[in-house]
């Protein structure tokens, strides 16, 4: 059998590695309890077992007999991910220092960057729909003690 399409082929890896990780560590770490007492790995082992047979299910399907070559993998696309990991360290860095409010917006904003359509605009809309999203639900539904601005 050949590799039909590659993308498929090395994310179905991917998830079949993630779940293995999560399952086996809640498996040898944690109890599993039961269905009607479930015990702290009980969540993670079935979460990781799913994403396993899902990512064998993606590896699956990834072989055939023709080769897919719209399913090729090109070239790593190093600018989104530099700027993706490097916004989640600023929002990190930020949130316990000016709070939630400051902290959110920049994220989004500045992981807008790592596309080639970043517009200004669109990125400020999300930045105060997911801001006041997250501060209604985070904050005011949930009660949890999140800085929200630079005074706290």
């Amino acid at each position: 059998m050949k590799i039909a399409n590659q993308q498929d082929f090395v994310s179905g890896c991917i998830f079949v590695l993630i779940g293995s990780v999560f399952s086996l560590g809640a498996w040898f770490k944690y109890p599993l309890g039961s269905a009607s007492d479930p015990g702290a790995g009980y969540f993670s082992f079935g979460l990781g077992a799913i994403l396993f047979v899902l990512g064998g299910l993606v590896v699956f399907n990834a072989l055939g007999k023709e080769v897919d070559i719209a399913g090729a993998i090109g070239a790593i696309a190093w600018r989104p991910i530099i700027v993706i990991l490097a916004s989640v360290a600023a929002f990190g860095y930020l949130l316990p220092r000016l709070g939630l409010l400051v902290a959110l917006p920049s994220l989004v904003i500045a992981s807008s960057l790592a596309t080639v359509e970043f517009r200004l605009r669109d990125a400020l809309i999300s930045a105060v729909v997911l801001t006041a999203a997250s501060y209604g639900l985070f904050v005011k539904a949930l009660s949890l003690n999140l800085p929200v601005g630079i005074f706290n």
